[in-house]
């Protein structure tokens, strides 16, 4: 079905270009009397541009009385054939359909995403009966039944662990780049991942109540409210008509002189100012793709022009959302750094836990080489590992692992490591032969444009402002080392929409920048949300304004510049149409100007107002 709207979207685009290409051939044709025709070809514009104007001003003046642009047009067209001027009608029907396209390719239908997100709800759940496991329906889960979910499922409704351990990929959630460990006791949402480690829980919320139900709820609605921009031809099309319609009459009426009302009618086209927007947006558009930006709504510029504050989400925004050794702290001399790390790395060699990955993958970058097999390996869910690597015991992983192996942990080493929580690191202990060798930190790399690129969304007089689903520790390390001075941290998606929703209704208009599903419904509800295309979701990028292809934050300055030099582009155009469509009517009044060159002086306005918009193509920001 997606396929075939894609398919009949393309065909009405495609049936447009070609009705242009044959009207302005068919103009040419008529003004330079290039083939012999028992009619004048400038009819075939006419008919192929000019009916489809006519018939929407008739149906929108009698269905709402909603006057246009197009009244004008047709009131133009009419009046034009009347009296027999028929390339200045044919010549008005092209520029104006011409405008309408370039309209039309500027603005790209909204994808909800609403599929995928279906598409990540569990479709099964496995239900304890007894002694017995049965597979059903996640959608005939009741409150109060016992599941079990096995490692690598999709857990399928919200509940609470009744038994086992694990680590919970949140992401879909809160957009943490950690997992969490749970066990008996704590809560899990549904369409979270269960990493390792089965565990039974009982169900609390399910069907339309569950987790992602809500998610999907939020995406559905939250760009319910957000207004489309009206085409400034359109805003002022009434007092244009009046205006024309009035200088028409009373100069047929001091005049006596019908063709001049008409050459009134045909100058008083907006043309240009029907071009002025869409082609500086479009314009906008090609500059802003080449700096890696894919626009996915056509007002999106616009709409970001007016932004007053940027959201950012921290997790694979700010940050590469991946987790990273940055220190390796011996408290053993026997064990320096060095040697420390590359026990800890051989330990989590067979790890499925993703911090013991992320430990050997930054050992392998660091070394150039793969750390050592060892002997013997056990995972220890919600602990850490235990492994013999050249015949010494290594156990790798949380304080909760030391004390049930009586490991005594020196106070001032766990002090020290404290300093690091504090800061939203994760610190794995690491344990030799029954004593406490030192300790590794991981933490989630700050992009290193990101500082730099805050910076300069400053020197432009728009307020960052972080939200994360993060711990409030992790949030405020972030937030300074970035001097971000608005923080909003723990957000679920309900709390990022709140939160935007509570700056617009602050009379702010906000710009949200996320990665992940749990951002989804805060880029739909704010006024522009751009999506980080490279390493976010799917349902992010539909649910955005815009995407960023290549995750270069570090190029969102000159995107926010050049949607404001877009608007001093846009009015410049409007500036210089509405002036020019002044002298011509004065032109028009005093007899100087006929209907054919009127349209061609308009016209050429309309070709000045594209030369002006194209200069935005090449625009770059000053550094």
């Amino acid at each position: 079905m997606k396929k075939l709207e894609e398919f009949l979207e393309w065909g009405g685009i495609k049936k447009d270009v070609i009705c242009l290409v044959i009207s302005a051939i068919a103009l040419v044709i008529s003004i330079f009397d290039l083939i012999p025709l028992p009619f004048d070809a400038a009819w075939i514009a006419i008919v192929l541009c000019g009916i489809p104007i006519l018939l929407e001003a008739f149906i929108g003046l009698v269905t709402a009385f909603d006057i246009k642009a197009d009244v004008l047009v047709s009131l133009a067209l009419i009046a034009s054939v009347i009296i027999g001027e028929d390339f200045a009608a044919g010549e008005v029907a092209f520029i104006m359909q011409l405008g309408a396209l370039l309209e039309d390719l500027t603005v790209a239908k909204a994808r909800a995403g609403i599929e995928k997100l279906v598409h990540l709800t569990p479709q099964t759940a496995r239900v304890i009966k007894g002694e017995q496991e049965e597979i059903i329906s996640a959608d005939q889960v009741k409150i109060g039944d016992i599941l079990r979910v096995l490692p690598g499922e999709t857990i399928p409704v919200d509940g609470t662990i009744l038994s086992g351990q694990t680590s919970v990929n949140q992401a879909v959630m809160t957009g943490e780049s950690l997992p969490v460990d749970k066990t008996a006791g704590d809560e899990v949402s549904s369409g979270t991942v269960n990493q390792f480690g089965a565990f039974d829980m009982k169900a609390t919320k399910v069907g339309e109540d569950s987790s992602i139900q809500r998610m999907i709820r939020l995406v559905q609605s939250a760009d319910a409210g957000k207004a489309k921009i009206v085409g400034i031809a359109d805003r002022w099309a009434t007092w244009i008509v009046i205006i024309a319609l009035s200088a028409a009459a009373l100069t047929w009426i001091f005049t006596g002189q019908i063709i001049r009302a008409v050459t009134i009618l045909v100058v008083f086209c907006p043309c240009a100012l029907v071009l002025a927007t869409p082609t500086a947006i479009m314009a906008a558009i090609g500059n802003a793709t080449k700096h890696g930006f894919l626009v996915r709504e056509g007002d999106a510029l616009e709409r970001l022009a007016a932004v007053t504050q940027v959201a950012f989400d921290k997790t694979g925004t700010l940050t590469y959302g991946i987790p990273e050794v940055v220190t390796v702290q011996s408290i053993a001399a026997e064990f320096p750094p060095e040697k420390l790390y590359a026990l800890v790395a051989a330990a989590e060699q067979r790890s499925e836990h993703p911090l013991g990955k992320a430990i050997v993958r930054c050992f392998q970058q660091q070394e150039g080489a793969a750390p050592i097999q060892p002997d013997q390996f056990q995972m220890i869910p919600g602990r850490g590992v235990f492994a013999f690597v050249e015949g010494a015991e290594i156990l790798a992983g949380n304080l909760e692992l030391l004390n049930e192996r009586k490991i005594m942990a020196e106070e001032k080493a766990v002090a020290e490591a404290q300093q690091y929580l504090s800061q939203g690191c994760t610190v794995i202990y690491a344990a030799v032969s029954g004593k406490l060798a030192g300790y590794l930190v991981l933490s989630d790399a700050v992009r290193s444009e990101s500082a730099q690129m805050i910076r300069q969304i400053k020197t432009l007089g728009i307020q960052p402002v972080l939200l994360t689903g993060d711990h409030e520790n992790a949030a405020q390390h972030i937030a300074a080392q970035l001097a971000i001075d608005e923080v909003h941290a723990n957000c679920l998606p309900e709390d990022k929409l709140s939160w935007i929703d509570t700056y617009q209704k602050g009379s702010q208009s906000i710009c949200m920048i996320g990665d992940g599903i749990n951002d989804a419904p805060a880029l739909k509800k704010a006024n522009v949300g751009i999506a980080m295309g490279g390493v976010g979701s799917d349902i992010a990028v539909d649910a955005a304004d815009i995407a960023l292809v290549d995750d270069e934050v570090k190029e969102l300055p000159h995107l926010l510049a050049l949607s404001k030099r877009m608007m001093i582009t846009i009015q410049c155009n409007l500036a210089f149409s509405m002036l020019l469509n002044f002298v011509a009517i004065i032109l028009a009044i005093s007899g100087v100007l006929n209907p054919v060159v009127g349209a061609l002086v308009h016209n050429a306005g309309s070709v000045l107002v594209i030369i002006n918009s194209a200069v935005l193509l090449k625009w770059r920001k000053r550094k």
